[in-house]
């Protein structure tokens, strides 16, 4: 080798490792999103594409989504990986896991990365409905993402066809029932229809707390550590819905399935159904049938809680990273944005000023159902959410699942659930 080659490649080397530290610098921040969706399909299309597009726009940031499976799935993985030190840096958890993750130490408050103006307005634009499941103690803990209330769906061909107005639907729980029992439909013995449905799988709790709104009762505090569940609003709650089942049978008795109920609907094996305004897009796209969709009926007041996930960033996680996630999460949450993933899934858009977008304007002015939740969160109070709360929530669960199938009376069951709630809940007051 002459001294030309030997100082070329002792300068080709020396560029080399120059340039290889800002290759480095420059290479993006990783940020890993869990987001809660058990398969494939048009959500997750609809996700990657958001990254993508966010990538573009924000080089220097990396977003890559991860499908974790159901809400429950993905905070027994979010959990998992903190405690093994790698959790993802974004992810989308129930709003009512605030108090979970809090005590878990798992995330960051989102109050530190909100600094500008524009960081401030954006924030105080939420509608306050949905900061219930999303604030504690003055700290904001979550943003508000896919969130919804619980509406009534309503078969306008089946209501003809009993006779019944099919623009208007039940305004109170005397109308609900009456018009349930017109549109049951019997043969001999069989119900090929019911009047009305309500899932009590997977989360029977918050079906029984818009009864229990309605009824007069909340089931539990904002501090997240103390319940009501055995108050009068709320035995006379569950038991108006056992008795739909039981005794007036204008709804299937015993456990109805959550994720069938809107099934069951396109089948017309019930003309109206409760469930989150989630479904709103499913149903537009699946219903061979005109449809309407209406506020919960009232019998004290109405009401719904709120529901939905919000997206929580990662105290594990390095500075990097959690600057990378909060800006992803306000990038999707702007305005336009909100307004294009309600267009496409049905969940509430989660600001005022979404909905004065001119493509939210249009939509709604072409499908006014899609208006529907946003009225009634003037109505909605916080989502059931306490410290503990998978264990709070199941021991409610179980016991409104125990009165649907008749094996306890309404009152006990709920007598037993706020004991248990007050034995998990006692050493956090």
């Amino acid at each position: 080798m002459d001294r030309r080659q030997f100082l070329a490649g002792t300068a080709a080397a020396t560029t080399l490792s120059i340039a290889a530290p800002a290759i480095a610098q420059n290479a993006p921040t990783e940020v890993s999103f869990f987001y809660p969706v058990a398969v494939g399909g048009p959500v997750t299309k609809i996700i990657d594409g958001y990254a993508a597009d966010f990538n573009k726009e924000n080089p220097d940031v990396k977003i890559t989504p991860v499908y974790s499976g159901t809400y429950q799935d993905t905070i027994a993985k979010v959990l998992t990986a903190h405690k093994s030190g790698s959790p993802p840096t974004l992810s989308v958890l129930l709003s009512t896991d605030m108090f979970t993750l809090i005590d878990e130490d798992a995330i960051v408050p989102i109050d530190s990365f909100v600094k500008t103006d524009a960081d401030k307005a954006w924030m105080q634009g939420f509608f306050p409905a949905f900061m219930l499941n999303s604030q504690t103690e003055g700290k904001t803990w979550g943003i508000p993402f896919q969130r919804s209330t619980i509406v009534l769906f309503w078969n306008k061909d089946a209501f003809k066809e009993a006779g019944l107005d099919p623009e208007k639907p039940p305004q109170t729980w005397a109308e609900h029932t009456a018009f349930a029992e017109k549109l049951t439909k019997r043969e001999g013995g069989n119900v090929t229809q019911w009047g009305t449905q309500i899932p009590s799988t997977g989360f029977s709790y918050w079906l029984l707390q818009a009864l229990a709104i309605e009824a007069g009762d909340i089931v539990a505090n904002q501090k997240g550590d103390t319940t009501y569940f055995d108050k009068p609003g709320v035995v006379e709650a569950l038991q108006y819905w056992v008795d739909m089942g039981q005794k007036m049978k204008v709804h299937a008795p015993g456990i109805v399935e959550w994720g069938t109920t809107p099934k069951d609907f396109f089948e017309k094996k019930t003309a109206m159904m409760w469930t989150t305004t989630g479904n709103l897009t499913n149903v537009k796209n699946n219903a061979k049938f005109p449809f309407g969709v209406a506020m919960l009926p009232s019998q004290k007041r109405r009401g719904s809680p709120t529901g939905g996930g919000n997206f929580n960033i990662a105290k594990k996680a390095t500075p990097q990273q959690q600057e990378g996630a909060f800006r992803f999460a306000r990038w999707l949450t702007q305005p336009e944005r909100a307004a294009r993933w309600s267009v496409e899934t049905g969940y509430v858009a989660v600001s005022k000023a979404a909905y004065e977008t001119p493509a939210m304007k249009e939509y709604v002015a072409s499908f006014p159902a899609a208006a529907v939740a946003r009225d009634q969160l003037e109505f909605a109070v916080a989502e059931l959410s306490t410290h503990e709360n998978q264990r709070v929530t199941k021991a409610f669960s179980d016991n409104i699942q125990a009165a649907l199938t008749g094996s306890k009376a309404p009152a006990a069951a709920l007598k037993d659930a706020q004991a248990e709630a007050e034995r998990i809940l006692k050493p956090y007051r």
